[in-house]
């Protein structure tokens, strides 16, 4: 069995937060019209004063906010202005929509030591399925950690959205785009308890001198909400024997994903595209490229921006210093903007690197001229 923890203690910390989050988690499935919504020094709280137990208050955090203002149909800007400046009229507001137009919904918390008091942090679903961080890590690690791709943990963090999990092998390795662009096949984990996204396990590639990551279209995601009306309507029904049964499925769907995504041979079929995208060589000038990238990726100025500073930092790294500017080298210009992003958008950069890397010739050849 390989020690996949890196000398940074990052998975310990990962697990704690996991064990701590678990521990203090309880779910309510409420009518929407048994739930008082009330705000008050900008900060807005829902109140349950039935289901057999204490006045309970629960504090509602940035997520949930915007689910709340999502169910009820109002923009989360102009939910989060009526909250700062009207909060009576948009207490009332939200609270005879729950009245008017009821719905059952499940109320994921953080409680405090107390239990009459918490924090609400996702407003979902009644027929949400709560495949948890745990279960994700629980199916994960017993395979990541007998892998004879020998991985080992880059980074992990949870967030109020996700979480996260990036792990590096330190056997299939190989040259990338140039000589000294030394590159080495990863693995990711993500999952939202909260809403905010579906169980999934992915491939990525690392460039080794500066740990930016790249994410193909190896993925695979399994949503809390069932596809159809038919299965959402059903998971209502089930009982938890049957609902942990559904849990315990997808934690063997994981368990072999992360087998399966241990793939020399995929590794290899990126190496050859960074290799192929060493020959795209931009014609014109630099800084016009990366405007020009910017407008095919619809990126603001201020992401344009910190392309081109991912740019300036690729090529004076091992294996694009000294070599000509192209594809690849556009490739790691985004993906650098990864390491200074927001958790939440890490893997949209990511993404969009491999977007790069596969762009339509036509896109490619705006890009290469550009000037």
């Amino acid at each position: 069995m390989h020690n996949i923890e890196n000398s940074q203690k990052t998975l310990s910390a990962l697990l704690a937060t996991v064990q701590d989050n678990a521990a203090r988690s309880a779910d309510f499935l409420v009518p929407t019209n048994q739930a008082q919504f009330k705000t008050a020094g900008g900060q807005s709280k829902i109140i349950l004063e039935s289901f057999g137990m204490p006045t309970t208050q629960l504090r509602v955090n940035n997520v949930a906010f915007g689910q709340i203002a999502g169910k009820a149909g109002i923009d989360v800007r102009t939910a989060t202005r009526l909250r700062d400046g009207y909060a009576t009229e948009f207490d009332g507001l939200v609270n005879a929509i729950w009245e008017k137009e009821t719905s059952n919904r499940m109320l994921r918390t953080f409680l405090d030591s107390d239990t009459t008091a918490g924090e609400l942090r996702a407003f979902v679903s009644d027929k949400f399925k709560t495949f948890d961080n745990h279960h994700l890590l629980n199916a994960a690690l017993p395979q990541l950690m007998e892998s004879t791709a020998q991985w080992k943990v880059v980074n992990a963090q949870v967030t109020d959205q996700r979480m996260y999990l990036r792990l590096k092998s330190d056997v299939i390795t190989g040259e990338g785009a140039n000589k000294n662009d030394l590159m080495a096949l990863g693995i990711g984990l993500s999952n939202s308890e909260t809403g905010c996204g579906s169980v999934q396990v992915f491939q990525l590639y690392w460039t080794l001198a500066c740990l930016n990551g790249l994410q193909t279209e190896n993925r695979h995601r399994s949503s809390h909400i069932t596809g159809s009306r038919s299965d959402h309507d059903v998971w209502g029904l089930l009982t938890n024997e049957a609902k942990d049964a559904d849990n315990k499925a997808l934690e063997l769907k994981v368990r072999d994903l992360v087998t399966s995504y241990a793939s020399r041979e995929s590794f290899d079929t990126v190496l050859n595209q960074f290799r192929a995208a060493a020959d795209d060589v931009i014609q014109g000038n630099a800084t016009d490229a990366v405007q020009s990238l910017g407008t095919v990726l619809k990126l603001s100025k201020v992401d344009t921006t910190r392309v081109l500073d991912g740019l300036l930092a690729t090529i004076g790294q091992a294996g694009y210093s000294g070599n000509p500017i192209n594809r690849a080298t556009l490739v790691n210009a985004v993906t650098a903007v990864a390491n200074s992003a927001d958790a939440d958008d890490c893997d949209e950069w990511q993404k969009m690197g491999g977007r790069v890397l596969t762009l339509p010739r036509g896109d490619w050849a705006r890009i290469a001229q550009a000037a």
